[in-house]
């Protein structure tokens, strides 16, 4: 599958502390085969804007990726990760104490595995357990964790990949996936990749 981002009109010349980065793949994955982002998007990942410094400080993501929860310069991220559509949440939240929260997971593991409650972190987990409202609760709730397919079968792969592990497949657990992330409705999309700075 081809994904088309570049569309006229669709750049954006600022992003600000806290956006969301939903990344696209070119490529069905076993995220995408159980999941379905924005406008239908094959969105795969997510990361949290912010500058080093400041308003005019140096550019940077935080993401959950193997083998840790990191800081990795925008230039980067996008040239990893070539089509992004850029979010904005629209709740009554602090920002900035909504991104310290994700600085402060800084290397964590990556959970591979995307239970609940444990220690280590997945992408769209960073943002659902660090963004809270002013009244400290969770701007994202969980949802039920997806590994089916359309037809409601869980897939092969994720049968396969929690039974090599000696696990049951924790459909229907409490979690977050950054497709349905991306849809929610707190969540204003602004654009497209390419982003001008």
């Amino acid at each position: 599958m081809t994904v088309a981002l570049t569309a006229a009109g669709q750049t954006f010349k600022e992003l600000r502390e806290g956006d969301l980065l939903f990344c696209c793949t070119d490529t069905a994955n076993a995220i995408t085969a159980v999941t379905s982002g924005v406008e239908d998007l094959p969105v795969d990942h997510v990361a949290v804007f912010h500058r080093i410094g400041g308003e005019e400080g140096l550019p940077y993501v935080i993401e959950a990726v193997k083998p840790a929860v990191r800081l990795t310069p925008l230039e980067t991220f996008l040239n990893n990760n070539p089509h992004v559509v850029v979010g904005r949440v629209n709740a009554d939240f602090y920002i900035q104490q909504s991104v310290r929260r994700c600085l402060a997971m800084i290397g964590k593991p990556y959970d591979d595995l995307y239970l609940p409650g444990d220690s280590a972190i997945y992408c769209s987990e960073l943002v659902q357990l660090n963004y809270r409202s002013v009244s400290n609760q969770p701007i994202f709730q969980p949802i039920p964790m997806s590994f089916h397919d359309e037809t409601g079968k869980v897939t092969d792969y994720w049968l396969d990949f929690y039974s090599q592990r000696g696990l049951t497949v924790p459909e229907g657990q409490p979690g977050t996936n950054p497709g349905e992330l991306s849809r929610r409705p707190q969540v204003t999309i602004l654009g497209k990749y390419p982003i001008q700075l």
